[in-house]
């Protein structure tokens, strides 16, 4: 069975990046010159995804405008002979079908997700949380969606391996093993923001889901937890006391860009793999590193 839809939600108010964002949603803030939600929906073109939803807010039409046509921009850029700019912004607006969503309250990743609902039906899907970019030689997304095939259509979590001390800022997997790389587990549980003396393994949960249809009714079943929110892990353990779920170490890098340390790792390590910026950068970041005296 093919995955043809993704959510991605980007209803958060993004208050780490204020007050640039008491106008501007923190998922168009750019990577050098790409918005991040940007690289959220390329995974989900490059996995083969047909249709996006969007779970937005009021004050986020900027996201889905930046995915519309602009035939202003286009004629201007065509007139004034800019044809390799035109062509990447005709590219960026026929990416993939989005359809948006409202989530009316800040209610929680759990309660953000169970707005895609009506759009989702029964099927399987994929969640990409968009403040979490991945950079690997295949889309994380892909990775998660074949174990999900390989193992009957399962929902996968995907996870990554942190520091012992570091599992309080991260959902954490519990399971075991199924296959002799040791890259899938079963899952057993999910513990959200274990200490380290608490956390049962180190594997973490950076924002990469494959999700069956019946994680709605476990949405729609799950009182408020932390925060007085409806926390996916809490909807991700009740389905795994009823169905198989998987989580999976997928290959890549990740970069939390939603917080201001992630975010300018993330835009010297984008501008340092470009061919076309590295050599700028690393003059930049020698020029600094005399003038400070580092």
């Amino acid at each position: 069975m093919n995955i043809r839809k993704a959510v991605i939600p980007v209803a958060g108010k993004g208050t780490r990046f204020l007050p640039a964002t008491k106008q501007t949603p923190k998922e168009m803030l750019p990577i050098i010159n790409i918005p991040m939600v940007h690289y959220s929906v390329m995974e989900a073109v490059d996995s083969g995804i047909e249709q996006l939803i969007f779970v937005t807010s009021s004050g986020k039409g900027s996201i889905e405008n930046y995915f519309d046509r602009n035939l202003e921009l286009e004629n201007f850029l065509e007139q004034n002979g800019k044809i390799k700019e035109l062509e990447l912004i005709q590219n960026v607006s026929s990416m993939i079908e989005i359809i948006t969503v409202r989530q009316k309250e800040q209610l929680g990743l759990g309660h953000a997700i169970n707005c895609a609902a009506p759009i989702i039906g029964n099927e399987t899907f994929s969640v990409i949380l968009g403040d979490d970019i991945v950079r690997g030689n295949s889309p994380a997304t892909k990775q998660l969606m074949e174990v999900s095939k390989n193992n009957n259509g399962k929902s996968v979590i995907g996870v990554m391996e942190v520091p012992n001390s570091e599992t309080y800022r991260y959902g954490i997997v519990d399971g075991e093993f199924i296959d002799d790389k040791k890259l899938t587990l079963l899952m057993k549980t999910m513990i959200e923001k274990p200490k380290p003396a608490d956390a049962p393994t180190n594997l973490a949960t950076p924002g990469r889901y494959i999700l069956s249809g019946n994680i709605f009714e476990c949405l729609n079943e799950i009182p408020r937890g932390v925060g007085g929110e409806y926390q996916l892990t809490d909807a991700i353990n009740m389905l795994a006391g009823r169905d198989e779920v998987y989580a999976h170490i997928f290959e890549g890098d990740r970069f939390d860009t939603g917080n201001i340390e992630g975010f300018l790792n993330a835009t010297v390590e984008f501008a340092l793999r470009d061919e076309s910026t590295k050599e700028l950068m690393i003059n930049i970041i020698k020029e600094k590193m005399k003038t400070y005296g580092i």
